[in-house]
């Protein structure tokens, strides 16, 4: 029988947001055991495109939202963690770029020139002309307006490996996840036959966290899933690029990040309203043939003669909203002991790890003392999305 543990703060889900939480704790002085059942950032997390965004593309309604409020000061805390100074250390994290860019074809050139001069957006964006465009659509046949927004990208493979670093001792592989009850209150989890106490369970399980929930007996918080049916194209012919197209509505058309492979070329990964609801509808080859069209009509000028295609299914895991809406906010629930939440979005990380420290201020948890943990079985950490796939 494994001996039991004790700690103060117990995480169930080794996704962005956990380990951003975990090392946060951590460098607060709390003692945390972080439980992942695969690897490390193997769901949503590596499946995102890597945007740490400030909400300008939910503004493309013609107002700033409360969404884009709310996310407005994430670039800045990213910025700050990858040089070091922020409130983790992420320097060494590979940033794929120091810019995303809103790109909009000629047809549509003239609705963001209006959008752009409004006050509200002014101070985020600049136009780009020239060499100074996206090296992929640096073309003369490319006839649109491109915008550069003060927003990044990340390697999300780098950044999960460096939060794994962060974590030090505390991670544990499981496979089977308990609740753990005294005199009818939740204390702890039994993980792989293991008793594990702690002041305050956290689950950050995205999409694992409704089978957390269940096995507790618990209706609430309800969680919804959001599909997406994103496409990855690989060639020879692709330059780097990280924008958002505009279509004519208030979703882009087509988001696409840039990542670089083992073998010196470029996978374009597409999203944006291609991989909503009627790419979500579509099979794999009527995906595949949709993006096809896009980028032809696009960036006709690029060769993908020789590309490789494939497409992948992700659930974005979050709090059950009317309508299936993208909620605002990351989200935190609380029952006892029990913190449960979802950041939403992988820019949101830092604000889900504030929300639970803010928990755990009012309720007056601080660090105790634990005896050190035993070295504990360690989850691998996960591959690029395309591996296997490409």
């Amino acid at each position: 029988m494994p001996e039991p543990l004790s700690t103060d703060v117990l995480i169930v889900g080794g996704g962005v947001a956990g380990l951003w939480l975990n090392a946060r704790l951590r460098r607060q002085g709390f003692a945390t055991v972080l439980v992942e059942k695969a690897a490390l950032g193997g769901g949503q997390s590596v499946k995102s495109q890597g945007i740490i965004h400030g909400g300008t593309k939910y503004a493309l309604s013609g107002a700033l939202t409360g969404a884009s409020e709310a996310i407005a000061d994430m670039p800045r805390r990213w910025r700050e963690a990858l040089a070091g100074t922020g409130e983790l250390d992420l320097s060494g994290v590979r940033l794929l770029s120091d810019a995303h860019y809103l790109w909009s074809p000629g047809t549509l050139a003239g609705n963001l020139t209006s959008f752009f001069a409004s006050k509200a957006v002014r101070s985020r964006v600049g136009q780009v002309k020239g060499d100074e465009l996206p090296p992929a659509l640096q073309h003369p046949q490319f006839k649109g307006k491109v915008y550069r927004l003060s927003e990044l990208v990340l390697d999300v493979p780098s950044l999960i490996a460096r939060l794994g670093e962060l974590a030090g001792g505390s991670l544990l592989a499981a496979e089977q996840v308990e609740p753990l009850h005294e005199d009818g209150e939740l204390v702890g989890l039994r993980i792989d036959g293991r008793e594990v106490r702690a002041q305050r369970i956290v689950f950050s399980a995205g999409g694992g966290t409704a089978e957390l929930l269940a096995a507790l007996g618990l209706q609430q918080p309800a969680m919804q899933r959001r599909p997406l049916h994103m496409v990855m194209v690989k060639a020879p012919t692709l330059k780097p690029l990280y924008a958002h197209c505009l279509g004519g509505g208030s979703k882009p058309r087509i988001t696409v990040t840039s990542h670089p492979t083992a073998d010196g070329e470029w996978v374009w990964y597409l999203g944006g309203d291609l991989a909503e609801a009627d790419g979500v509808a579509r099979a794999e080859a009527g995906q595949i043939a949709a993006a096809k069209k896009e980028l032809a009509e696009l960036v006709p000028w690029i060769d993908l003669s020789a590309a490789r295609w494939a497409t992948l299914r992700v659930d974005r895991a979050e709090p059950a909203q009317s309508s299936l809406a993208r909620p605002d906010n990351a989200f935190l629930a609380e029952q006892g002991r029990l913190l449960v939440g979802w950041p939403t979005k992988l820019a949101l990380s830092p604000d889900f790890a504030d929300r639970v420290l803010a928990a755990l201020e009012r309720d007056g948890i601080s660090p105790g003392n634990h005896p050190q943990l035993p070295q504990l079985p360690r989850p691998p950490v996960t591959g690029p999305f395309w591996e296997g796939l490409l």
